[in-house]
């Protein structure tokens, strides 16, 4: 018997970071698992093995993601989706209160030689510090050689472009782009159900434990493109913020008491509210910082305020 066609949320996975914080707490309200680590990385939507988003309420609460998508795929996802063992996207909000390592994650082509998955991502900034930022593709003129040499001698930092975004911009990430996020930033992002990522400089600091963190300097200089160079935030195109193969998010800005529907009513999205609130029709209330998917035929969705919703969908 099919289910009542509500919205379905899961319960995050929070995971501590060194360079993690509290903003999850402060600006979502939310109850972390500790008093006082810092955490980095709340995982809102996963389907890995080692990692399951949990439906929290409900008629399929207690459900794995994952056997949500390989039991009931049309039915709550809609058709077009073969070929994916798991659900491929995988979406985050990160809270960095010191700056990530200087990363890459391999492309489609070097993946599988290099022992990983590609991963392709996009960051929205929902909240950032004045001054605040992020690390993007090199400065010009720098090359592989430069680029060795920095790793040698420790100045990788002077080499990788920084850009001082605000609340609201957005930025692609393709594998293969070198980056980083610095110190000062809520983000929500979506990217490939991927978690293969090459460190190459970790601004010379210990972990949680003490140590310093492994890099992976081979693996980053067969991934880097090269000619990548002082990258700008993305320009939205009309509504959409970031289209690739992988996925699409726009990001749509509602009035209290207009209403949100899955762009094509056969197939789900997921949304994440950004400001306001969004309410179903059964009468339940989706606040800022909450994260939602919305089975294909669900209702629309009313602006119980002025809202500012992202919404992804897959192509």
């Amino acid at each position: 018997m099919r289910l009542p066609v509500e919205p379905v949320t899961f319960t995050p996975l929070y995971m501590q970071r060194v360079w993690g914080g509290r903003e999850l707490e402060r600006i979502y309200g939310r109850s972390l698992p500790d008093p006082e680590q810092p955490f980095g990385e709340a995982w809102e939507i996963v389907d890995r093995e080692e990692e399951q988003s949990v439906v929290d309420q409900g008629p399929l609460a207690g459900t794995p993601l994952h056997e949500l998508w390989t039991s009931r795929r049309e039915e709550i996802f809609g058709s077009g989706y073969q070929g994916h063992p798991r659900f491929p996207i995988l979406i985050k909000v990160l809270d960095a209160r010191d700056d990530l390592s200087i990363q890459v994650h391999p492309p489609v082509d070097r993946a599988a030689e290099l022992g990983g998955e590609p991963k392709t991502e996009m960051w929205f900034i929902a909240d950032c510090n004045p001054g605040a930022k992020l690390y993007v593709g090199l400065k010009n003129g720098v090359t592989r050689a430069d680029f060795e040499k920095a790793i040698a001698d420790g100045s990788v930092a002077d080499r990788v472009h920084a850009i001082q975004p605000q609340p609201g911009d957005s930025i692609f990430i393709a594998s293969g782009r070198l980056h980083a996020i610095g110190a000062g930033f809520l983000i929500h992002e979506i990217q490939q159900n991927s978690d293969t990522t090459y460190r190459v400089f970790d601004w010379n600091r210990m972990g949680l434990d003490g140590k310093p963190r492994e890099l992976h300097v081979a693996q980053s200089l067969a991934s880097i493109d090269f000619e990548d160079f002082e990258p700008a935030m993305d320009t939205p195109q009309g509504d959409t913020l970031a289209s690739c193969a992988y996925f699409k998010t726009d990001r749509k800005f509602l009035s209290a008491g207009e209403h949100l529907a899955n762009p094509d009513a056969g197939r789900f999205s997921i949304l994440s509210v950004v400001e306001g609130a969004l309410e179903s029709e059964a009468g339940r209330r989706f606040s800022k910082g909450q994260f939602l998917l919305l089975p294909r035929d669900t209702k629309p969705l009313r602006a119980a305020t002025d809202t500012t919703v992202l919404q992804v969908t897959l192509p």
